[in-house]
């Protein structure tokens, strides 16, 4: 409502029916409505439930808003709360409501939505679409969920919206749909929902990027092609000025497009970036943004390259280049004026870094069992490595890498790909087709 200019007299009872009158004025309507408080109230409610939770947290950025967190563990971890096997194999992590847990998985050919209750016990299954038939075939989308509705993609390009029945509301194969290539290791995109849009990145000759209505999976935008395939990575949405952007990696290019019209803003030459440019790297990172700066990091021999934005949206002129910051799939953090991450040093190894976020200096490399996935919560920083499934708990320091409390996940199969979640005092790990949750909350 507050987009539109309207003529409102606003009426309602407090206090012993007192009456306050309040008047807005516009020079396009002229009309009255009358709101009562529970009207008021819901209206809030609407807009504080229409923040999504899915992939790294709310806003993408791997910082999870807790506070009371324990600041260590037990020798052996911290309390398991539940565990459930049998949701399919996944490298994609939980997302977790008010009401539910959600976690995707493969079965046989199909990728499935699997809800639970906060206390483990099984509420619905749904088959959503084709799994991947790449080499890496296990589901990799986790579900985004905003207002009431979880969308998802499903390894062989089926964009779904599934509402917290696990009724499916609509389904569209965005990727048939624009011609477009799947890439090299398979389809792996959490969706990301604007406003009344949900964001599909299929690249190739006919669009970038896609906006679909949320209600019903109609097109509401494309964004101009730029003739080349998508990657793994999962857009993120940041607010330069007055725009809302849309940012995400094609196979060369970091690209910027405006959220509310899908019109390409900008595209940044991220491979010319690199010493010997070869067109063959992977992506797989949300870039980090923090106060008109984005960060890009990937493994496969890359440079990490800190960008500054222009608030007239020309092109983006780059701050520093560090060639230590090289995060496979674990992706990284941005806590003070640090960023830390792990390295890719070969496809089976690699280590843990911290860089300056201002000058892009290395403060310190460590070796710590492997390099893994990484995220934050009550200022710690929670890791886990990708081949014997060691969690770390972190204390952020520019002077060494601090691990404070460790333990094991020795359940599951595979390697351990997905991404931590926290969520109201609890920490999600998932390894294969098994889920722990465990207690971190302080007592």
């Amino acid at each position: 409502m507050s987009n539109l200019p309207f003529n409102c007299l606003l009426h309602f009872s407090i206090l012993r029916s007192k009456i306050i009158k309040i008047k807005l004025k516009s020079m396009m309507f002229n009309f009255r409505k009358i709101l009562c408080p529970a009207v008021l109230i819901a209206l809030l409610s609407a807009t504080l439930n229409g923040q999504q939770q899915g992939w790294r947290g709310p806003e993408r950025s791997g910082i999870y808003n807790e506070t009371g967190l324990l600041k260590g563990w037990p020798s052996n971890g911290p309390d398991l709360l539940w565990e459930a096997s049998g949701t399919g194999t996944g490298y994609s992590s939980v997302t977790v409501t008010d009401d539910a847990v959600y976690i995707t998985g493969r079965k046989g050919e199909k990728d499935v939505l699997t809800s639970f209750s906060q206390n483990g016990k099984k509420n619905w299954e749904v088959e959503y679409g084709g799994s991947s038939d790449s080499n890496f075939p296990d589901s990799r989308c986790t579900p985004t969920w905003s207002n009431g509705k979880i969308f998802l993609v499903s390894g062989l390009g089926d964009m779904v919206c599934i509402g917290t029945d696990g009724k499916i509301k609509w389904s569209v194969n965005y990727f048939r749909k624009y011609s477009a290539n799947t890439p090299q290791f398979g389809i792996s995109e959490s969706p990301l929902v604007v406003d009344n849009k949900v964001i599909g990145t299929m690249g190739g000759n006919r669009a970038a990027i896609v906006a679909f209505d949320v209600e019903n999976g109609n097109v509401v935008w494309e964004a101009p092609p730029i003739r080349e395939g998508t990657q793994y990575v999962n857009p993120v949405l940041i607010e330069n000025g007055a725009m809302k952007l849309i940012v995400t990696i094609t196979e060369r290019f970091i690209i910027a497009v405006n959220a509310l019209n899908g019109k390409l803003i900008w595209k940044f030459n991220y491979e010319a970036q690199n010493a010997e440019p070869t067109g063959d790297r992977n992506h797989v990172n949300t870039p980090v943004y923090s106060d008109g700066y984005i960060l890009a990091a990937n493994g496969y021999g890359q440079v990490a390259v800190k960008i500054k934005l222009n608030s007239d949206g020309s092109m983006p002129s780059v701050v520093w280049k560090n060639t230590d910051l090289t995060p496979h799939v674990g992706g990284m953090v941005l806590l003070g004026n640090y960023v830390y991450g792990s390295t890719h040093d070969t496809n089976s190894e690699g280590r843990w870094i911290c860089v300056d976020w201002t000058t892009g200096k290395t403060i310190w490399i460590t070796a710590w069992n492997n390099k893994g996935s990484i995220i934050s919560a009550d200022g710690m920083l929670y890791i886990l490595e990708e081949k014997q499934g060691n969690v770390g708990l972190v204390n952020p320091s520019d002077e060494k890498f601090d691990v404070v409390s460790s333990f094991q996940v020795l359940k599951g199969a595979g390697p351990y790909w997905a991404h931590p979640t926290i969520n109201n005092g609890r920490l999600f790990i998932r390894h294969g087709d098994y889920l722990a949750v465990y207690s971190i909350k302080a007592k």
